[in-house]
């Protein structure tokens, strides 16, 4: 089915540091940059704590968004138009989709999803599919145009080959954040020939496939894609923060829970705290909302809720240790008894937090998970598995890496003040 194709009078043009420029053409996707939800991305930082490590991460999902939908619209209309493979019908469902495939993300993101329980994409299609002003621009298109969109997010649509462009192992989503979160940043581990990619992509019937030739480009791409994670999305010290986040929302709700009365009242949180929160609720929830609760709550009576606010406010964060819980499991609990008698809550004050990251994995039959798989295109039109033919990639592929490390407070840990051979016997555990 063919959608409404209106375009505007004339182009319109943002100025993007990573993109240059992002090109507007089409009344729909110019009408979705304008609605209140999708602008309320313009508060929600696209690293989330990540700005406390590394300053200049000030960028946000609305800067993503829009460089995303500009990736996937170089690709449809620069690599893809007037090829057999591609249907130019789908042309405008995979710009709307590559535009809101962040449309749900909350404060902060994943931390806040893990203490309330709730996954972003559920949020995403409901403002798509709800009385918004995003399923009124979308529904101009179509009657059935926004529940099309929908399905593209949540790679339920029958129409493969769009889903792959913006959820793939190489898609549009991973090719804007590696290199935009490299440039916000300042690393230059994010780096790597996008222009090569675009050129060397070719449009198949389920999925993107890669022309054999571009393939040195997808190994760099896939390098970076790994080193990105572990200098700066899983970086200790971003998160510390994150761990700080979590226990002062996972605090305020256990205060909320046994009545304790706040000096100023959570309203924005009583949903969420209640496990009740709706589509009205939550878009009314942003970082700059969280922010203002985290300032006033340093002056809350609960020691605990104050200290952890007043940590996250001046960057006061938790400092870290190497730690193995398959192997130090015991060391864990002699720290828990410890940190007890020396009046330091273990729930708040000793956390193991984990990442973990694949950077590269293909379907093995048998195993659970769907892993769609880089295919490359060779001279006689075979299709074969990237790691079948990239050394480089053979070596990481399916190689899962995972790092464990112990949070604690050490400004607490070396006041001698109080407790101080109860410390002491801390910090030799510790090795600090």
């Amino acid at each position: 089915m063919a959608y409404s194709t209106e375009k505007l009078s004339e182009e319109k043009v943002f100025k993007d540091p990573v993109h240059r420029y992002i090109h507007v053409r089409d009344r729909v996707i110019w009408d979705l940059v304008g609605t209140k939800e999708f602008q309320r991305l313009r508060r929600i930082k696209q690293l989330g704590t990540t700005f406390l490590t590394f300053h200049g991460a000030e960028h946000s999902r609305f800067n993503h968004s829009l460089g995303v939908y500009e990736i996937v619209r170089r690709i449809i209309d620069d690599v893809f138009a007037g090829r057999p493979e591609w249907n130019d019908e789908d042309r405008l469902l995979t710009l709307c989709a590559a535009l809101l495939h962040d449309l749900g993300h909350g404060p902060f993101s994943h931390s806040f999803e893990k203490v309330f329980d709730f996954d972003h994409e559920d949020f995403t299609r409901a403002i798509i599919l709800g009385d918004t002003e995003v399923n009124k621009v979308l529904s101009k298109a179509g009657k059935d145009f926004p529940e099309k969109v929908a399905e593209v997010i949540a790679k339920t649509s029958e129409k493969k080959l769009v889903v792959s462009l913006i959820s793939s192992q190489i898609d549009a989503d991973r090719m804007d954040y590696l290199q935009r979160d490299a440039y916000f940043t300042g690393v230059s581990y994010g780096q790597f020939d996008m222009e090569r990619i675009l050129r060397v992509m070719r449009p198949r019937e389920d999925q993107v496939v890669i022309k054999k030739s571009g393939m040195h480009a997808v190994e760099d791409y896939i390098m970076s894609r790994y080193q990105m994670y572990w200098q700066v999305y899983f970086h200790p010290v971003s998160r510390s923060a994150e761990v700080l986040l979590s226990k002062i929302l996972h605090r305020a709700k256990d205060l909320f829970e046994r009545n304790y009365t706040f000096k100023n009242k959570p309203v924005h949180f009583y949903s969420f705290f209640n496990n009740q929160a709706k589509l009205e609720d939550y878009l009314k929830l942003d970082e700059a909302v969280i922010l203002y609760y985290f300032q006033i709550w340093q002056e809350e009576e609960d020691a605990i809720l104050s200290d952890l606010c007043r940590r996250f406010v001046n960057r006061n964060l938790f400092k870290y240790a190497e730690f193995d819980p398959a192997k130090e499991y015991k060391k864990l609990a002699q720290l828990t008894k410890l940190f007890i008698q020396a009046d330091l809550d273990p729930e708040y004050y000793l956390v193991v937090d984990s990442s973990s990251d694949l950077p590269y994995d293909f379907y093995r039959p048998g195993e659970e998970g769907e892993r769609l798989p880089i295919h490359l295109l060779m001279k006689n039109g075979e299709l074969r598995e990237l790691s079948r033919e990239s050394e480089i990639v053979d070596a990481i592929s399916g190689k899962r890496r995972t790092d464990h490390k112990l949070y604690y407070p050490a400004d607490f840990l070396f006041d001698d003040t109080e407790n101080k051979e109860i410390k002491q016997q801390i910090r030799a555990l510790l090795e600090i």
